[in-house]
């Protein structure tokens, strides 16, 4: 419903009017996605500061029926946390609700509020000598609260899992402003149905996460980066298998990088450079973790690299021989969504399938968008461990923008039917949202579609906490 002047009075008066934003001056940061892809209007931001005060806007919300998104950082890439163009949906920042409660180095938990940012989140963890292990390009400014509510992923979910696996409990605020208290620290808790996993990646259509309670991991104490060339994803294939068998979860990152991405890079970064003598057709970028400061991952590297050139499964390597030099080889990797932007138009996919069929899917999805668009840039990037490929593509060159991205539905129908084939996702790591709400009900079976929906129904019956998302 559009929202009143007295309503908005009302909501004004439980977070204050410093924290009550109705200018669109003030909404603008709010109501766009930072990929420029969603822009929204809204009537109002409420920008909560404690669990009390969230619990009394959804209160108020809920008896006058109104439309709340919640947001954390903004960095959602499937337009969940934004408003729609009917300038009724408000919008819920939760990014003043950024406390540290407490840090349990022994119990390998940490608790924070979800508007903590993920960085924080990590030096906390590390100001106790702790592993928080979760790591996606926008760890500065994404939140507990958003990362959990779209299951995060990221490049070290092949040795830790996503946000799912890294969570023991969580506080949420129902649509109806009553509070659940599910903090608890327990690694073992087996009394009925694990709500938190129904929040999580839930993308705010269930509840409000406020905070949560995150499992810690030991520090590594040795980490070799390796920047390797090869000629194929199968050979990329071949050392994955051969190295995780080695290593096992020391085996901590596997990104797969083709040469495009490193063309892109070095014509649209000063800062970067060749990261190998030669140049190759396709590049792995891995970390090897050691529990010891002792110089085994390096070793293990360099036997590992040994075996792998001796066999012709890759034809360079390098490792890291500094810090610097390996946060160097991860800011090219973390760089290249970026990087396609002064390429012109791009289309882009979050897909996974299963890991032995990343060659398969390569193969197949490149000829077929090259046979529909003669001229098109396959640039499939990601985390090649575990199944999640970022299957983007740029533009012909000279082709005009808008022309381009008015061919997305039929390029991407190539790309889904081809994972579908291969028994994948079409979303691996970034969610729904609206992005992809209506393609869900062609690869959900329509018993799944019904469970969320009686799911939805009970959560929040009148449909007020992000409508139009995910369902």
């Amino acid at each position: 419903m559009p929202l009143s002047p007295v309503l908005i009075s009302a909501l004004t008066s439980i977070v204050g009017p410093a924290h009550a934003l109705t200018a669109p001056a003030d909404t603008k940061a709010y109501t766009e996605e930072w990929r420029g892809l969603w822009h929204g209007r809204t009537p109002l931001v409420l920008r909560p500061k404690s669990t009390a005060e969230v619990s009394a806007i959804l209160r108020l919300a809920h008896a006058e029926g109104l439309a709340i998104v919640p947001q954390s950082g903004n960095t959602g890439l499937v337009g969940a946390q934004v408003p729609d163009e009917s300038g009724n949906e408000i919008i819920l920042s939760l990014a003043r609700l950024n406390a540290i409660r407490a840090v349990d180095a022994e119990g390998y938990s940490l608790t924070a509020e979800a508007g903590v940012t993920m960085r924080a989140v990590k030096d906390a963890a590390l100001a106790v000598d702790r592993l928080y292990p979760l790591s996606i390009a926008s760890e500065g400014s994404c939140m507990v609260g958003g990362n959990l509510s779209t299951n995060a992923g990221g490049i070290n979910v092949l040795a830790y899992g996503n946000a799912r696996e890294m969570v023991l409990g969580l506080e949420v605020v129902m649509a109806d402003g009553r509070v659940w208290n599910g903090l608890r620290a327990l690694r073992k808790d087996n009394t009925g149905y694990d709500l938190k996993q129904l929040f999580v990646g839930g993308e705010g259509t269930l509840g409000v996460i406020t905070a949560a309670v995150l499992k810690l991991w030991p520090r590594p104490r040795e980490i070799a980066t390796v920047f390797v060339g090869l000629d194929s994803p199968a050979q990329a294939l071949k050392l994955f298998q051969s190295v995780r068998a080695a290593v096992g979860p020391g085996l901590t990152a596997f990104e797969l990088l083709p040469r495009l991405a490193i063309e892109f890079l070095l014509r649209n970064y000063a800062k970067f450079r060749e990261p190998l003598a030669g140049k190759h057709a396709w590049y792995v970028l891995m970390d090897l973790s050691g529990a010891s400061a002792d110089g085994t991952a390096h070793a293990t590297a360099e036997r590992e690299l040994g075996a792998a050139l001796e066999a012709g499964v890759i034809e360079d390597a390098v490792i890291a021989q500094s810090l610097d030099q390996s946060q160097v080889f991860w800011n090219m990797r973390e760089d290249l969504s970026e990087t396609q932007k002064p390429e012109g138009g791009s289309i882009k996919h979050d897909v996974s399938v299963p890991i032995a069929a990343i060659p398969e899917m390569i193969a197949r999805g490149n000829a077929a968008v090259e046979k529909l668009m003669p001229g098109i840039r396959p640039l499939p990037f990601g985390h090649f461990g575990d199944g999640n490929l970022h299957y983007n593509m740029s533009q012909p060159v000279g082709m005009d923008k808008a022309v381009f991205l008015a061919r997305t539905p039929e390029i991407s129908k190539l790309v889904y039917d081809i994972v579908l084939d291969l028994g994948g996702s079409i979303s691996a790591e970034h969610g729904i949202g609206r992005l992809k709400r209506d393609l869900l009900k062609e690869v959900k079976a329509p018993l799944e579609l019904d469970l969320m929906r009686a799911v939805k129904q009970a959560f929040d019956p009148k449909g007020i906490l992000s409508p139009g998302r995910m369902l």
